[in-house]
């Protein structure tokens, strides 16, 4: 796909969620991944866009002139619109990142022992086992005993049908998916429930009562002012925020507070996707929830780490959410809402928040409730079938889904963010896997003629050059090799200042101002 398409889904993405970006300078196209889906595209536009953002928010002064309503333009000076610029093939291998990690030389293993792909009586499915509850709930499933091996599994799975298999294990609370044809995928409610959802939905909140929270404290209305209808000098009230901000491109983010409630990849990528802009992030685990080991390391550079226990802390949460500026969680929808911690809970502990929720499947339609990780969403959602030979799953050569909907929720965030800035209230930022994966299905195919072109080298080897794209940082665990975060502003690049910590090594406590 031509860098100038690419440049249009990123201003696409802008009008999106009302915010107009800056056009953003593609270097590079597709194809960069081996794989008949336009990933490169799709990470590029996805971190064009966040940068985009971040260059509007960092343009943003005390008051700002604007041109009808809703209208939001970046500040102009003397040279401009700032530069900012997206590399595809950095944003790929972005999307790649746990694959390049090294601690002190040795590379991460992300699966368990039974995680994996199944043949079925009828087809495939793929179980979900990271989590020993998870593993636990598939031997219920399939009729097995704990400590079964996975050609046990394979035996059990070989004798029931597929879609009957991902029944059982849904069940069980448990993790699973058939492989399902695009076709299949189409016709199913989910996927006709997730149509009418948006890629990014940026929402405002209900104030009290039910209507609109201008009185939130985040009141962007100063009234009118000179210059004829539909002009009028909006004054961004910005609260603890702007006396916290830094000047300049070099941290556009500084002072901006993050809460992350999430585990695995897309969650941990969109807070980690903030940091990198200067956003303090302080991610919030506990000692009884079960991580993945590598992944947990892999994601939290740039960010600091503590430990609360819902089940007898709830107030320690309660406390940092009222000095947060945005919240990200990726708990099974309606969990935390259970627990008190819903959007409308937590825009009432602190008026002008913005919550960022990510879903695996949406947060309408059948599947609303149900558990998911990207390997599973491939599979459902016709991704695993199309990228192989159909006969059985070939998953994509990175974990796009997650990392695309990362992305898309730190965009999403600081699009949030800029429309509190301008019009007061709290916000509402809703993403999931299965709705990026409509979004890359959308974007269309890249012939396998061109993709044997482009990436094989004289050793066969399909995949991007990434050498120059690495860098290393000491860490508590060792030394550490990384992928650096992609795009960049008037030339600056997002960066981290800081290794990934120990979990739970910080006190439950925002940093020092």
């Amino acid at each position: 796909m031509t860098r100038t398409v690419t440049a249009k889904l990123i201003r696409e993405l802008g009008a999106g969620v009302g915010v107009a970006l800056p056009e953003v300078r593609v270097i590079g196209e597709d194809p960069v991944l081996p794989s008949v889906f336009l990933i490169g595209t799709m990470a590029a536009a996805s971190a064009g866009a966040l940068a985009a953002a971040v260059a509007v928010y960092a343009c943003r002064t005390g008051e700002s002139d604007q041109e009808g309503p809703g209208a939001r333009e970046p500040a102009r000076d003397a040279h401009g619109d700032p530069d900012v610029t997206i590399d595809v093939r950095h944003a790929a291998v972005a999307f790649q990142s746990e694959r390049h990690f090294r601690t002190t030389g040795k590379a991460m293993d992300t699966w368990a022992a039974l995680s994996g792909d199944y043949r079925a009586s009828d087809g495939w499915v793929r179980l979900h086992c990271n989590f020993d509850h998870h593993r636990d709930a598939a031997l219920r499933a399939l009729g097995l005993p704990p400590g079964s091996g996975k050609e046990d599994v394979a035996r059990a799975c070989a004798a029931r049908a597929a879609v009957e298999i991902e029944d059982a294990v849904i069940r069980e609370d448990g993790c699973a998916a058939a492989m399902r044809s695009r076709a299949e995928w189409l016709a199913h409610p989910q996927a006709q429930a997730l149509a009418e959802l948006p890629l990014a939905g940026v929402s405002r909140l209900p104030g009290r009562g039910g209507q609109a929270d201008g009185d939130s404290g985040w009141d962007g209305q100063a009234g009118r002012a000179g210059g004829g209808p539909g002009r009028a000098r909006t004054r961004l009230v910005l609260g603890d925020l702007g006396s916290r901000r830094l000047a300049g491109m070099t941290r556009p983010l500084g002072g901006v507070r993050v809460l992350d409630l999430t585990r695995v990849i897309a969650g941990p990528v969109a807070a980690r996707a903030l940091a990198a802009y200067g956003a303090d992030v302080l991610r919030v685990g506990a000692a009884h929830l079960p991580e993945v080991p590598g992944l947990v390391v892999e994601t939290a550079f740039g960010k600091r780490s503590c430990h609360i226990d819902l089940r007898s802390e709830a107030d320690r949460l309660r406390e940092l959410v009222c000095q947060a500026d945005v919240v990200i969680q990726a708990y099974r929808p309606g969990a935390l809402r259970a627990r008190g911690f819903g959007p409308d809970d937590l825009a009432a502990l602190r008026p002008g928040i913005v919550c960022v929720d990510i879903s695996a499947y949406g947060s309408r339609g059948p599947w609303a409730s149900r558990r998911g990780f990207d390997s599973l969403v491939q599979m459902a959602a016709g991704i695993a079938h199309e990228n192989g030979d159909g006969l059985r799953p070939s998953p994509l050569p990175a974990q796009a889904l997650d990392h695309g909907t990362g992305y898309l929720a730190a965009f999403g965030a600081v699009a949030a963010l800029l429309r509190r800035e301008a019009e007061g209230g709290s916000w509402h930022v809703e993403v999931s896997l299965a709705r990026t994966a409509a979004w890359l299905d959308d974007l269309g195919r890249i012939d396998e003629a061109r993709i044997d072109d482009a990436l094989i080298d004289g050793a066969g080897v399909r995949q991007p050059r990434v050498d120059d794209l690495l860098a290393t940082m000491d860490s508590p665990f060792g030394t550490l090799t990384y992928v650096t975060p992609p795009g960049a502003i008037d030339g600056t690049r997002p960066h981290w200042t800081s290794p990934p910590p120990r979990q739970g090594g910080h006190p439950a406590a925002w940093a020092p101002s």
